[in-house]
């Protein structure tokens, strides 16, 4: 019987994550202030009239950012650039196309295809492109002035809050990258606890999928860790490095990065060789530098090679091309 009850939830994708009471209630007060200042600095700024008038989408918007602030639909980028780009389709829409029901089922449709392409999905913003829509005379009257005020203002003032609300709380500060630095702060290592998965690994395994993942790599990266424990890697071999080839350092975020030998310059002391290289891609793109072959091979997780997506790990049997 509860299995049957367990496959009724599934079903209805029932959330069943546990979190703490705690966390709970901080997002709900979270939430209570977001709406909040949002009324509060309209009213201060604009007067009496418009600090009514906010759209219900940043409702929505409150939602993810103080329920869930480390989630990839929920960063400054998604939330600013899905409403304003979205509050831009509506108002176009609301303008050019005549005819109501029709207006506002392309509003819906365009943003989401416009905050696909321009890599800011916010789900609240279709309910801002379709309020342009069916607003009524007031919005309507409001024109290209509708994505200024009042929807950029909501969306930055939302913002503002969240950063500072959750910054009182080191585990969810936001946006998620405060929170990631406070954590490789805390653990005295940038990321190498990360290293078990390839970066290139994991970009592949989410291109296959080919859909919208709202996890960030990081999140995905700490839950398969703390699930395996799995250690550190070992040593590349400093033998299999060879000029022409790519190489990355496995890390992510920030601080990944692929390099590519260009020179060999030889010494008695093979572990004394000088590799000249340059950074191909991440961080510190376009540079260029020297290392020993050990410092290299000390730097170097695993080898890599670029398809028409993405970087992907050579396997441990594959030969240097």
């Amino acid at each position: 019987m509860a299995k049957k009850h367990h496959s009724w939830l599934d079903l209805l994708g029932v959330e069943l994550t546990p979190v703490s009471h705690h966390e709970r209630l901080v997002s709900t007060l979270g939430g209570f202030l977001g709406i909040l200042g949002i009324l509060g600095i309209s009213h201060f700024f604009l007067g009496d009239p418009a600090a009514l008038l906010i759209v219900a989408s940043i409702g929505a918007s409150a939602v993810l950012l103080f329920a869930v602030p480390h989630g990839a639909l929920a960063q400054p980028w998604a939330v600013l650039g899905g409403h304003t780009v979205s509050a831009l389709v509506g108002v176009s829409c609301a303008l050019l196309v005549p005819h109501e029901l029709l207006a506002a089922s392309l509003a819906v449709g365009l943003s989401i295809g416009a905050m696909y392409y321009l890599r800011c999905t916010h789900p609240p913003g279709g309910a801002t492109a379709l309020f342009a829509v069916i607003g009524g005379d007031t919005i309507h009257g409001l024109g290209y002035q509708y994505v200024l005020t009042p929807v950029l203002l909501n969306a930055a003032v939302l913002v503002l809050v969240a950063v500072l609300f959750n910054y009182s709380f080191p585990w969810r500060r936001y946006p998620a990258y405060l929170a990631y630095r406070y954590q490789e702060q805390q653990a005295g290592t940038a990321t190498e606890s990360y290293s078990s998965i390839a970066h290139a690994d994991l970009v592949s395994a989410l291109s296959q999928i080919d859909s919208f993942i709202d996890v960030s790599e990081h999140d995905l990266l700490k839950i398969y860790e703390l699930a395996t424990g799995m250690p550190q890697q070992r040593l590349f071999p400093a033998e299999k490095i060879h000029p022409g080839q790519f190489y990355s350092n496995g890390k992510h975020g920030d601080e990944w990065s692929v390099r590519q030998v260009v020179d060999h310059l030889p010494s008695e002391d093979p572990a004394k060789d000088m590799l000249v290289y340059k950074v191909v891609a991440g961080h510190g793109r376009r540079s260029s530098g020297v290392l020993t072959r050990t410092e290299f091979a000390r730097w170097t997780a695993h080898e890599v090679i670029r398809d028409e997506k993405s970087w992907k790990r050579v396997s441990e049997d594959s030969q240097p091309a």
